[in-house]
Parts: structure tokens; C-alpha cells; sequence
């Protein structure tokens, strides 16, 4: 249907970013993460960059969980639903995938007091899409690749976490970092680093292509 905002989004997840050139959208997922992501919004808010991220709800439900979710907001980040937990969904059926994002979306929503709260992007655990992709697309939200990762799961070691996000941050593409999931201080410091690096070159950090 022209003009209706589903019939643009695409099952096939989005993997590049906005703009020409040197530009890079970062994503962070598995938060909010009480003083992690409140340290990560500080330094994107002094180098005036957004970004998306991917929530969880068991996280938003969780100690301070509401009030980072929405100083994310406020501070003019784009959210993505990542489920309720960390589950693989690829075994799911369509309604289960659907119940689970549902509920994400009311706990989204829920915490932030608005009901109508925009969720425009999903992404999957692990990037273990199953069927989930398509139930996105039909709950309205676009689904965003799982590229350019760090393994910040694996490692927190900040030097090996640069070498790694020097190699991710290629131009016109999406970056994916964690800011929960664990502790996640080592990414927030060799993000500081490389951000600082790639500005000091000239480097934009923009949305999603298509934001």
C-alpha cells in the first residue's frame, strides 16, 4: 500500500549505514546496563553521535533499567527490540516470535510511559532469526544485520577490542557492540579510543541507512 511505512521494510535484515563516504552507525545490544550504558551515553552525548539500541526486556525490567532506557530516548538514540531475554529463536514458530516481540514492545513501552513509543528496528540473538524476521517486518519494524561484530563477548581486553573495531568500522557500515550482556567496560574503552581516532579523520557516525 503506498504510504504505509510496513510495505517499505524489507525481510532481509539492513546492513549498511546512512551517508556517503567515511560514515559508520554503530549498534549496541543486550542492554540497558545500569552505569555501562549511562558511561556510553556521556561520551556519544560530548561527541553529539547517535546510535541504535537494541534492548532487552528482562534488562529493562531490572535495577535502573526505566531510567536508562529513557535517557537513551531523550538523548535521541533509535531503539531496536532484541527480545525479552537472550532466547534463539530460531526454532520458534511465527506466534511464538510474535508473542515474545510483543511483550518486548509493551516493556518497552511501558518503561518509557508512552505507548506509542517508536521501535523501528529488531534484531535477533545471536542473529538466529528463524521465522523472526518476517514477524518483525510485520510488527513494523525493520530487522538489522548481525555484521562487523568485535567478540566483545568473548574478550573485555580494551587493546584487543581496538584492533578489532579499527577492522569493523569500515565505511558505510552498521558496527555491532555490546554495552550489556555482562560487563562491558573493556568495549566502552577501546570505543572511546577508536571513535575519538576516526573523528579526529574526518569520520561520520550516522544511522542505519534508511533512519
Amino acid at each position: 500500500m503506498p504510504g504505509d511505512p510496513v510495505a517499505r521494510l524489507a525481510l532481509q535484515p539492513l546492513a549498511r549505514a546512512s551517508g556517503t563516504g567515511n560514515v559508520v552507525a554503530l549498534t549496541f545490544d543486550d542492554g540497558p546496563n545500569g552505569s555501562v550504558t549511562m558511561s556510553l551515553l556521556d561520551f556519544l552525548r560530548d561527541h553529539a553521535i547517535r546510535a541504535v539500541f537494541c534492548v532487552v526486556g528482562q534488562n529493562i525490567l531490572a535495577d535502573s533499567g526505566p531510567e536508562v532506557l529513557r535517557r537513551i530516548v531523550a538523548e535521541g538514540h533509535v531503539l531496536g527490540n532484541h527480545t525479552t531475554t537472550f532466547a534463539d529463536l530460531s526454532t520458534w514458530t511465527p506466534d511464538e516470535v510474535r508473542a515474545d516481540l510483543e511483550e518486548n514492545l509493551r516493556i518497552i513501552r511501558g518503561a518509557l510511559r508512552d505507548p506509542l513509543a517508536s521501535v523501528p528496528y529488531f534484531r535477533a540473538p545471536n542473529g538466529n532469526w528463524g521465522e523472526s524476521a518476517a514477524v518483525a517486518v510485520s510488527l513494523g519494524m525493520q530487522p538489522l544485520a548481525v555484521v562487523n561484530t568485535i567478540d566483545d563477548w568473548i574478550t573485555q581486553d580494551p587493546v584487543e577490542l581496538e584492533a578489532n573495531l579499527r577492522r569493523a568500522m569500515a565505511p558505510g557500515e552498521l558496527v555491532l557492540v555490546h554495552d550489556g550482556g555482562g560487563d562491558q567496560w573493556g568495549t566502552i574503552e577501546a570505543l572511546r579510543v577508536v571513535v575519538r581516532e576516526r573523528l579526529a579523520d574526518g569520520w561520520r557516525f550516522t544511522l542505519p541507512a534508511g533512519a
